[in-house]
């Protein structure tokens, strides 16, 4: 992969046969804590001053592009036809699932040299944060799932009119990149907020700088279909639990978040009123606090 800038703070780390893209806040000696991003979306997606205030509360917070994302190793396969996959029309061909994904995270802590970390990821990347908790547990200290869900049977579905959004074919601009994204950040919230759209755009001007990767969000997608339900695996997670979802999630709607807490020996349901399907500012202060109080435990 050759990456021609890294931004101020950024870095390369080689983790499990890839380069990770990554950057670190706080203290190396505070407590580790790794932010796992969602589908499509960079490390920058977690805002800086979300990773700030983290700090500023004693963790020593990492947050990196996943794979076929931002500025990390971009996965050479064909991205599979999900249209055809989902008419029947093909088997579905993932190139890589979701346990490859949460190997990446563990690898990248082992190129940190972190034995033990807080695991906060948000969407797709709670389903891989989940992983990480049932197949490595040794290096899980708390699990945090933020808007995500168990990969289950029979849980309800996005609304039509998101999904459709999600499952557009990719802009080919960079301007139509950032519209695009203001206008799904604004279904993912569902609710106008000018404050809100102000930071959607620079996120997704930032985004198209560090570099797109169109057909990573398609592979990505082909990973979650192809890595099946965890609610059975999510019986054995040993690690104190914490699993926030917004009330009017219309992606994965607030049943995927409490099914997860079901999952989960002894996990907490925090949900948010007034939450989609993003991380607005306005809960900041609940969401850090709960991960607060679920570390001193």
């Amino acid at each position: 992969m050759s990456i021609t800038q890294l931004d101020p703070g950024e870095k390369l780390a080689e983790a499990n046969g890839l380069t990770l893209c990554h950057q670190t806040f706080g203290r190396s000696s505070g407590d580790p804590l790794v932010l796992v991003m969602g589908l499509g979306a960079q490390m920058t997606w977690w805002e800086e001053d979300f990773c700030d205030t983290l700090a500023e509360r004693g963790f020593f917070v990492v947050r990196f592009d996943n794979r076929d994302i931002g500025k990390s190793t971009r996965i050479s396969a064909p991205p599979p036809d999900l249209g055809r996959v989902m008419a029947g029309l093909e088997p579905l061909k993932a190139p890589y699932t979701l346990d490859d994904m949460a190997r990446d995270t563990v690898s990248l802590m082992d190129a940190l040299a972190i034995k033990q970390a807080h695991i906060v990821g948000a969407s797709m990347g709670g389903m891989i944060a989940q992983i990480v908790a049932i197949r490595f547990p040794e290096r899980v200290k708390t699990l945090t799932s933020i808007m995500s869900t168990t990969g289950e049977a029979g849980l309800p579905p996005p609304q039509p009119n998101v999904m459709a959004a999600m499952l557009a074919p990719p802009p080919l601009t960079v301007s139509a990149f950032i519209e695009t994204n203001v206008r799904v950040a604004r279904l993912l919230r569902t609710y106008a907020d000018p404050a809100e759209e102000a930071t959607d755009r620079a996120r997704a001007t930032r985004a198209a700088a560090r570099g797109l990767n169109p057909q990573g969000g398609v592979r990505q997608v082909a990973a979650i279909m192809a890595s099946g339900s965890r609610k059975e695996a999510l019986a054995g997670v040993k690690a104190p639990t914490l699993v926030i979802h917004g009330a009017d999630d219309p992606l994965v709607p607030v049943e995927g978040g409490r099914a997860t807490a079901r999952a989960v020996p002894g996990a907490r349901l925090l949900v948010l009123e007034r939450m989609g399907h993003t991380l607005p500012r306005t809960v900041w202060p609940e969401i850090i606090e709960a991960i607060v109080e679920l570390t001193r435990r």
